[in-house]
């Protein structure tokens, strides 16, 4: 039975982030819409504990017998422990060496390390421009989430000139009826609320705490005299950078209280925190796709967000954008958005109608075209050697 085999190293990331996300949704999805005949399974390094990589329907993970940091390395030098598999998916471009004859479809987020490399390490950013530049030349295609992220590629990476735009979905957990009703094992929303001390109104932002995210300027919007006096609840697990958002709020004036870092939460307490916000805000200086922008329209959130090429697209027009730096813009935009209830109501209208336009075994189906397409291919091209 032929095997598509996705490396699910990023769910045993110390901090998994959207990539993170992006591979268990896709994995998830590439389980309920596999063609017949066709199994999906996972390998993971030997960091961490593999339960974390276990996903419904999903077989494995196969551990493999090196640590995240030895395969990194030894991936340089193109020996990576070889994956049995007829297809190989990579959601991020850390990927195996396959056989001749194997498929290979490598996932690239965005190219950050090209436009915005000041906003990773320094290190970071090198490998990153390696690593892609390696998956242009070896595999079958590249999958970006936005045209943004393609247009940019094609500009810093001439040799990927197979490039496949395949968008994201939003989670059951967002969109499932039961969730407006219910949060974290199925309790009330209403306890959910109690639980995480939600105020009445407030703003979310959802990411990563790094500097790419843009949480300065947003605290310095905050900050403004023209800002709206609520309270902003941040939700995202602590990244590299050492941004420290109480450190943020203080040396730009914003009154204690008007800031509450709640770290990584449950799909389903973020789609209560979702669903009671004033707005979503995503000031971010750079962007693949989006995911909390998507996940916020799809939950009837307004969404005011930067001018980042992916998010502009991303929302074709249901949120607000702002100047990505501009804090005196933002802080305006915000005080409209939640002031005007007339425009913030046709925004959640606008945007779950944006929202209704992606969905996770829609990308699924895409990407698995890409494998059997490519298997097809190469039988064909076997066959026509043959005679």
């Amino acid at each position: 039975m032929p095997g598509l085999v996705v490396v699910a190293e990023q769910l045993l990331a110390p901090v998994p982030g959207g990539t993170g996300r992006y591979t268990r949704e896709l994995l998830r999805s590439l389980a309920a819409t596999a063609p017949a005949g066709w199994e999906v399974s996972t390998v993971v390094s030997s960091d961490g504990d593999p339960a974390r990589a276990e996903v419904d329907g999903v077989g494995g993970p196969e551990v493999l017998p090196l640590p995240r940091r030895a395969l990194t390395l030894v991936w340089q030098y193109g020996r990576w422990p070889r994956v049995s598999a007829d297809s190989v998916h990579a959601p991020t471009p850390l990927f195996p060496p396959v056989a001749s004859g194997r498929g290979l479809v490598v996932t690239v987020h965005d190219t950050v390390p090209w436009t915005h490399p000041e906003t990773l390490t320094a290190r970071g950013a090198v490998w990153h421009r390696r690593a892609v530049s390696r998956a242009a030349r070896k595999a079958d295609s590249l999958v970006v989430p936005t045209e943004a992220v393609a247009v940019d590629l094609r500009r810093n990476v001439p040799s990927a000139t197979r490039i496949e735009v395949i968008g994201e979905g939003v989670s059951t957990a967002v969109l499932s009826p039961g969730t407006a009703e219910a949060g974290e094992s199925g309790e009330p929303a209403e306890e959910t609320a109690r639980r995480l001390r939600l105020p009445p109104r407030y703003l979310l932002a959802v990411g990563t705490i790094e500097p790419r995210k843009g949480y300065e300027w947003l605290i310095r919007a905050l900050a403004a005299p023209e800002a709206p006096d609520v309270p902003l609840l941040v939700v995202g697990a602590p990244g590299w950078g050492d941004v420290s958002l109480s450190d943020l709020a203080a040396r730009h004036g914003l009154p204690p209280g008007r800031l509450r870092y709640l770290g990584p939460v449950a799909d389903s307490d973020l789609a209560v925190l979702l669903r009671r916000s004033a707005a979503l805000v995503a000031p971010s200086m750079a962007e693949g796709f989006g995911l909390p922008v998507l996940e916020a329209m799809a939950a009837g959130t307004p969404v005011v967000h930067s001018d980042a090429p992916a998010l502009v697209e991303l929302a074709d027009g249901a949120g607000v954008t702002v100047p990505r730096t501009d804090a005196a813009a933002l802080a305006l935009a915000l005080r409209e958005v939640l002031d005007d209830r007339r425009r913030s109501a046709g925004m959640i209208e606008a945007g779950r109608s944006r929202a209704r336009r992606f969905d996770w075994h829609e990308t699924a189906r895409r990407v698995w075209r890409l494998h059997t397409g490519a298997a097809d291919a190469r039988q064909r091209h076997r066959h026509s050697g043959i005679r």
